[in-house]
């Protein structure tokens, strides 16, 4: 496959941190509807006389602990029970990727490159703020479900480590320059009506043939999580081996002849939210996502600017005996719904009452809102009118709409080929750096889950 988009250096590492909680905020699409966080994931844990060494990485030591660490946070971040059998198959997986961190956080070492423990700080605080949660309680949540918080720790510095290394090595390579832009515009407007997939992947790195039956039994459990419910950004957060796990996977919109042949064979095939089988391609296994199908240059859609406001529950909301700031919260969000006629109303009602949670979600696709009941709210309502009040099991939500216009949404801007060039670069050198990690390092695996 050629080198997937991926976030520059300079993007924060979004679905990383999304992937650590089931208590994620809503997307715009689902802005008044909150899902109720799941029961407390289990994991199948095979009796231990305690922990021992997993692998030994230039010197530093991985534990089973690390390990174990590492499987309770994927099962609390998709909210799946892990059998010992899923456990067993996911095992070797995630020994190589806590291998993989180890490298990069010791080249990161090796250039001394040193984040700071305001930054992680900063990190954690971010989940905090984007889900609804006081300080200090995702370390609680961790807490209660056995993760270390060195385990959240360790991943967040990994990833903060590894994209400042992009960038002090890319340096000014990264600049895309005009004449490069105006190349790909005209490469698009030469390819108008022809197929284009919106794609997500999960990469699985083969770095030694001799791993290809744990990368095949690791990616056929995978698959077994996401048809169980497991959420695709969530799980490509957790596992891929590309920058674009910090995107959730996502590559974007891409054609026929970006693709590795094989892939783009069955992406053709594909129905919009399939997820393939495995796929060999070169340097590893993909597991794909079609996202959507298009034609290049032909996309109408009407795309929305809104605000939001939200204003949660204490407690689980129980329709049949709703409690007292349950029935308070209603009869505000009522007062808000009767006195907004405006989106700069409603952004100021939104900063007044959760300013938390963001009252500009960003432009929204109307065909893409499920459900369908809110995608007509939003459809019918007159602009800068709030909505009635649109009450979940955590909260009510209100959102009045700003501007609805018809674009074509095939077209790309310029931002956006700038972006792709440059993340196909970070990609390129991520690849090329780890490949020379590995070949450089002393390592000793000794748990490779047989």
């Amino acid at each position: 496959m050629m080198p997937p988009a991926a976030p520059s250096p300079n993007r924060p590492i979004r679905y990383l941190l999304a992937a650590l909680l089931v208590l994620a905020a809503p997307a715009a699409g689902h802005a008044a509807s909150v899902p109720a966080a799941k029961d407390k994931p289990a994991i199948a844990e095979a009796p231990s006389a305690g922990p021992r060494i997993a692998a030994v990485v230039n010197g530093d030591v991985i534990s089973t602990a690390d390990v174990d660490n590492r499987a309770r946070l994927f099962a609390l971040s998709t909210g799946q029970s892990l059998s010992t059998e899923a456990l067993a198959r996911l095992r070797p997986q995630i020994v190589q990727q806590l291998v993989d961190e180890r490298l990069r956080i010791q080249e990161a070492q090796r250039r001394k490159i040193v984040i700071p423990d305001q930054q992680i700080a900063a990190a954690i605080h971010d989940i905090e703020q984007r889900n609804n949660l006081p300080a200090g309680a995702l370390r609680q949540k961790l807490a209660a479900d056995g993760v270390s918080t060195h385990t959240l720790i360790d991943q967040i510095r990994a990833q903060l480590s590894w994209t400042q290394v992009l960038r002090d090595q890319l340096g000014d390579k990264v600049a895309v320059s005009d004449n490069e832009i105006d190349e790909q515009l005209r490469l698009v407007a030469q390819q108008v009506g022809k197929p284009e997939y919106r794609v997500a992947e999960i990469f699985i790195p083969i770095d030694d043939p001799a791993n290809t039956a744990n990368a095949q039994r690791f990616a056929e459990t995978v698959i077994n999580e996401l048809h169980a419910g497991a959420p695709f950004p969530i799980v490509a957060a957790q596992f891929s081996q590309t920058q674009t796990a910090l995107d959730g996977g996502e590559l974007g919109w891409v054609q026929a002849n970006q693709l590795d042949t094989e892939v783009a064979r069955l992406v053709a095939q594909m129905p919009p939210g399939a997820i393939s089988n495995p796929i060999k391609v070169p340097g590893g296994l993909s597991i794909i996502a079609l996202q959507g199908k298009r034609e290049v240059g032909r996309d109408l859609g009407t795309v929305l600017s809104i605000r939001q406001v939200f204003l949660p529950f204490t407690s689980p909301l129980n329709p049949q005996a709703p409690t007292e700031q349950q029935q308070q919260t209603l009869l505000k969000a009522r007062t808000i719904s009767a006195s907004v006629t405006s989106c700069e109303q409603m952004e100021a009602a939104a900063k007044a009452n959760n300013p938390n949670r963001p009252a500009d979600p960003g432009e929204v696709r109307l065909e893409g809102v499920n459900p369908p009941q809110f995608r007509q709210v939003l459809a019918d309502l007159p602009i800068g009118k709030a909505s009635q009040p649109l009450i979940g099991p955590d909260g009510i939500g209100l959102v009045s709409v700003c501007t609805r216009e018809q674009k074509n949404l095939a077209t790309p801007s310029r931002q956006e080929i700038e972006r792709k060039l440059v993340n196909e670069r970070v990609e390129l050198l991520s690849r090329q750096l780890m490949r020379d990690l590995h070949r450089q390092a002393n390592l000793d695996l000794r748990d490779k889950g047989v």
